[in-house]
């Protein structure tokens, strides 16, 4: 923001105050401008992997105001716009229409009528449509219409009071009152789906987020009359990267494919193959990239195969995780490893000497990567109203015709990284009852309407592997919060659990990634990588297995056969499973302790180790 009173952080830029989303600050509403409002203040945030998924040529950061000098700085970083325009005084209830032109830097709208000019506070409703409008209502409309007390005359008076009547509760108790003609109107009733269009009022198409043009669109949709703080007011579209080191000059295959695909004409040969263009962009791409054109329509059947076995059209090349999960289980994490990214295997601990239980661990997990520093940045693609996964729908951050840059924020953190002995969930996978288990989950996944946004990370096919590995990262983000310092809140989940389509030179995902990260450029403090070495961890996962067999909402969670929205969670509820929204990856859906620890029906993946654990115990305790 613009001076000491209105300032927010950089990462709150992208979610949840990125381009389109509401903020209050002080008694003060405002909308977050568009990015032409950023002008060349933006940082630049480098992030090629990212962009190349996104179609744009890069990134930019709001800039950071030193402490103390906001007062000294006339023009920095992203607008943000006064909004709703409707204001009322809290003394004498008198509405104001506010503009542009009265908008003085740093000072708040205040009450020109009352002695002590009490500071303006804003309307609470607001009208949204599901394609992204949103806009003031009309109070002059809302009061005469069908007013008691009304002569009928069509007043064109915008002089509003807003009442409020101790002898009534709720919205009934909220009252718009003309002064002149003295019609009036409470709110009952306004925030019933099809209020506004009783009163004949369209969706007005605006975009008072849009810096430097009135423009408006022609929309049909039906507006509807929300609370400007409502959580379905603004739904941003982030995607995230951890950054890995890019491939060196002497990784020749590696590097040819990152140029080729990041090359610009890439995504229109991949989206026309067969166009009468496409020979000519595969010859001009493999001139620029410095490459045989064998190499470029090789690379680009590929593309086109992965992307056919993908409902979200997504091939391998827009898949982050593929290179993600290389470097985490990279056979020399030194090759791999750079100033952002530094990793180091760290195992279980030696294997000698140590209780059935840990032993039984041991088989299951491939492996354990401790990052002591990565670097993850999170971009804003655009926004939803009314419906999260409304996709179609969505208003880019953007609004260029085509996008050259978006906003992103970067931020430094650390992590643990736990992969899985691939023929153990093989030959998990392969029981009948455990594949029965999940396939009813797969057909409430189909038929959801949050199916696209979670096969963006389960993949065509929703696997036992990636229900039980996202419940296991769950579980293992509670208990972790207990040990490690860090609040749930502050740590998030990457789950690996994609499979490839038969001859993709991509092998199999079976892996968790837990990590927190912090915009200081210092990183976090070390805690989480601290319970990542060994024997932490290990006693984490025993214990995180052992609290997973009960449930304060047992028997009604652990019998479960749905739960949240589409039934798409089984034995998980807020008491046992599910996180912060900011921890999950997929919206605390498709998650079941029932896979990872078992019941009468299906066997957990990690029953053995349970069992084993409540012997040891009990033969602990019966040599007492």
């Amino acid at each position: 923001m613009k001076d000491n009173r209105h300032r927010i952080r950089r990462t709150q830029t992208v979610s949840p105050f990125g381009v389109g989303g509401i903020v209050d600050l002080r008694g003060e509403s405002f909308v977050a401008a568009d990015v032409r409002s950023w002008g060349r203040w933006g940082v630049e945030v480098e992030s090629p992997r990212l962009a190349r998924k996104l179609g744009v040529s890069g990134f930019r950061a709001a800039p950071v105001i030193p402490g103390g000098k906001a007062q000294y700085v006339s023009r920095v970083g992203p607008g943000y716009v006064r909004f709703p325009l409707w204001l009322f005084c809290p003394k004498c209830r008198t509405m104001n229409r506010w503009f542009s032109e009265r908008e003085e830097r740093g000072k708040a709208p205040r009450c020109p009528r009352c002695p002590d000019s009490p500071q303006l506070a804003p309307m609470r409703f607001i009208q949204v449509c599901r394609d992204g409008h949103m806009a003031d209502i009309d109070w002059r409309r809302w009061a005469h219409w069908q007013a008691e007390g009304h002569d009928r005359r069509q007043c064109q008076v915008t002089r509003l009071t807003f009442l409020t009547s101790p002898e009534s509760s709720g919205l009934d108790a909220l009252r718009v009152r003309c002064t002149v003609c003295g019609a009036g109107r409470s709110l009952e009733g306004i925030t019933h789906r099809n209020a506004l269009e009783r009163l004949g009022l369209p969706c007005p198409g605006t975009h008072p987020w849009h810096t430097g043009d009135d423009e408006r669109d022609d929309c049909e949709e039906k507006p509807r009359v929300v609370q400007r703080g409502a959580s379905n007011v603004y739904f941003p579209i982030v995607h995230s990267a951890i950054e890995i080191p890019l491939p060196t000059a002497g990784e020749d295959r590696e590097a040819d494919i990152l140029r080729v695909t990041s090359h610009s004409n890439w995504r229109r040969v991949v989206s026309a193959p067969d166009g009468p263009l496409a020979d000519s962009l595969v010859q001009f791409i493999a001139e620029d990239c410095e490459v045989e054109e064998r190499f470029v329509r090789d690379l680009l059947h590929e593309d086109i195969d992965d992307r056919s076995a993908v409902p979200s059209g997504h091939g391998a090349q827009d898949d982050l995780s593929i290179g993600e999960w290389e470097a985490f289980t990279s056979a020399d994490p030194k090759a791999v490893s750079s100033r952002e990214f530094e990793i180091r295997n760290v195992g279980l601990g030696s294997q000698q000497d140590v209780p059935l239980s840990v032993s039984l661990l041991h088989h299951r997990i491939d492996r354990v990567v401790a990052a002591t520093r990565i670097r993850e940045v999170r971009a804003l693609e655009g926004f939803t109203r009314i419906e999260s996964d409304d996709r179609e729908r969505m208003v880019p951050a953007n609004p260029a015709t085509r996008s050259q840059w978006l906003p992103a924020v970067e931020s430094y953190g650390e992590g643990v990284f736990i992969a899985f002995d691939e023929e153990s969930l093989l030959a998990w996978e392969g029981a009948e009852a455990v594949r029965e288990w999940v396939a009813q989950m797969e057909k409430n996944l189909e038929s959801s309407f949050q199916a696209d946004r979670c096969r963006e990370r389960t993949g065509p096919r929703l696997l036992p592997r990636y229900v039980m590995l996202h419940t296991l990262a769950h579980q293992l983000i509670r208990q972790l919060s207990y040990d490690s310092g860090y609040n749930a809140a502050s740590l998030r989940e990457r789950v690996y659990a994609r499979s490839h389509p038969a001859g993709s030179r991509h092998p199999a995902q079976a892996g968790v990634f837990i990590y927190t990260s912090a915009g200081d450029s210092e990183g976090t403090l070390g805690g989480l990588v601290r319970q990542g070495r060994p024997p932490h961890l290990t006693e984490t996962v025993v214990r995180l297995l052992e609290s997973a067999q009960w449930c304060s909402q047992d028997p009604l969670c652990s019998d479960s056969t749905g739960r949240s929205l589409a039934n798409l969670n089984r034995a998980a509820c807020h008491a046992c499973t599910l996180l912060p929204e900011t921890s999950c990856e997929v919206g605390n859906v498709l998650l079941d302790r029932t896979l990872l620890i078992g019941d009468g029906e299906v066997e957990g993946f990690f029953l053995p180790v349970i069992r084993a654990a409540f012997d040891e115990s009990a033969a602990a305790v019966g040599a007492l």
